[in-house]
């Protein structure tokens, strides 16, 4: 029985305790979030937790304007990412059954340690890969290449001819018809040196 009066008494003070927490007036409390440096900046979705009624937290909207009910001589702790927190407290006997505060918080820089990434398991690793790498050419060999023996045949078999090349040929064309118009045309069927070259030809291709 003594033991029920005890826990009577203890449910009974802390009834007593928050009742006399909930009698203090509310308050509607309505601000907006800006940044310390410079105040025309607004600082959007802010945390604000009210740590003297069960750690309520709310939250401000993309213009930092918030608006809550809350009692009077709160404490409210203003949280967001990259800003340092900042405990504001709401006054007591208020004129009004509001209360409109703009709040600065200050913007917090955290300088992180040096990550460095080596990618390579073992120093004798990275050894062997320095001296197998293969450097690119610079301007001067890349030019050399381009006008070389090789590279120059290369393009004379693959390019087709251009503008000169063709009007180059049909000057030559005009130019041994003019010479042949009053003379006999050579049949080639009577040329040995033509049958011979034709053999050789089909002899080569035979060999491929």
């Amino acid at each position: 029985m003594k033991y029920l009066v005890v826990i009577f008494l203890l449910f009974a003070s802390v009834a007593a305790f928050a009742q006399k927490h909930d009698d203090r007036p509310l308050v509607q409390f309505t601000g907006v979030v800006h940044n310390a440096d410079s105040t025309d900046v607004i600082v959007p979705y802010v945390s604000i937790t009210n740590t003297s009624f069960h750690n309520q937290v709310y939250l401000s909207n993309y213009k930092g304007y918030f608006s809550f009910v809350a009692h009077e001589q709160d404490t409210l702790r203003f949280t967001c990412v990259g800003y340092g927190q900042i405990l504001v407290v709401i006054p007591s006997n208020l004129n009004t059954k509001s209360y409109t505060l703009q709040v600065n918080i200050k913007p917090q820089i955290i300088n992180l340690p040096t990550f460095h990434v080596f990618p390579w398991a073992t120093t004798d690793e990275f050894k062997k890969d320095f001296l197998a790498i293969k450097l690119a050419d610079d301007d001067l060999e890349i030019a050399r290449k381009n006008i070389s023996k090789a590279s120059l045949s290369a393009l004379y078999n693959t390019l087709p001819r251009d503008a000169q090349e063709i009007q180059s040929a049909n000057a030559q064309s005009m130019h041994n018809t003019i010479l042949n118009t009053h003379s006999l045309t050579p049949n080639p069927l009577l040329n040995p040196l033509a049958w011979g070259s034709l053999i050789k030809q089909i002899s080569d291709a035979d060999s491929k």
